[in-house]
């Protein structure tokens, strides 16, 4: 008997006219709900998560890059780590080219289609979320950059790799193994050039 004068939440005689089948078809649906919920996590592989944050090139200087790349009509521009989808909007819009952009964040993907749409080259170009590590890279002619020092040391050898003529443009970081064919300096943004061999 409880004390205080606080009423019990159940009433014993109920609690105990339960039978345990009654329990049983209570609780094994949520077992296998657990079960199932539980499966699905595990075969989630861990996402990856931005390795910096967007910061927008310039116009003048993603323009500058294409013309480093010398971009045009028969190139195909992957943008890694695209963001908003300037550079393969640019490529599309002044030069004729097609422009892919490989970005993990799927609201700048979606912001990128509207520009896209705006600017009238939404059928040159295509932008995909996904890890720009594990991006079919093998269309590419032209691949741009701008993401940083320990990024480009990881992507190095995938770059190498590509079919040769491909051109490479960074913005602001080069890659510590491979010295640049060219490197210039436009509005204090330093800009690099590989060409595959």
């Amino acid at each position: 008997m409880l004390k205080c004068g606080v009423r019990p939440l159940v009433n014993i005689e109920y609690r105990q006219s339960i039978s345990r089948w009654q329990v049983l078809a209570f609780a094994m649906p949520l077992v296998f709900l657990a079960c199932v919920v539980a499966a699905v996590v595990q075969a989630q592989p861990p996402g990856r998560t931005p390795g910096i944050n967007f910061v927008p090139t310039r116009h003048n200087i993603a323009d500058a890059m294409l013309q480093l790349a010398t971009v045009g009509p028969e190139d195909v521009v992957y943008d890694l780590g695209s963001g908003d989808g300037r550079i393969p909007i640019i490529a599309a819009q002044k030069y004729g080219a097609r422009g892919v952009g490989i970005e993990l964040d799927p609201n700048l993907v979606e912001t990128a289609w509207q520009i896209a749409n705006q600017a009238e080259v939404a059928s040159r170009v295509n932008f995909i979320v996904g890890d720009l590590f594990e991006a079919d890279l093998s269309k590419a002619t032209v691949v741009t950059t701008y993401l940083s020092v320990s990024m480009m040391k990881m992507l190095e050898p995938r770059l190498r790799a590509l079919a040769p003529g491909t051109r490479i443009v960074s913005h602001a970081f080069p890659m510590v193994n491979w010295a640049p064919e060219r490197r210039i300096t436009i509005d204090e943004a330093e800009l690099f050039l590989w060409i595959v061999r």
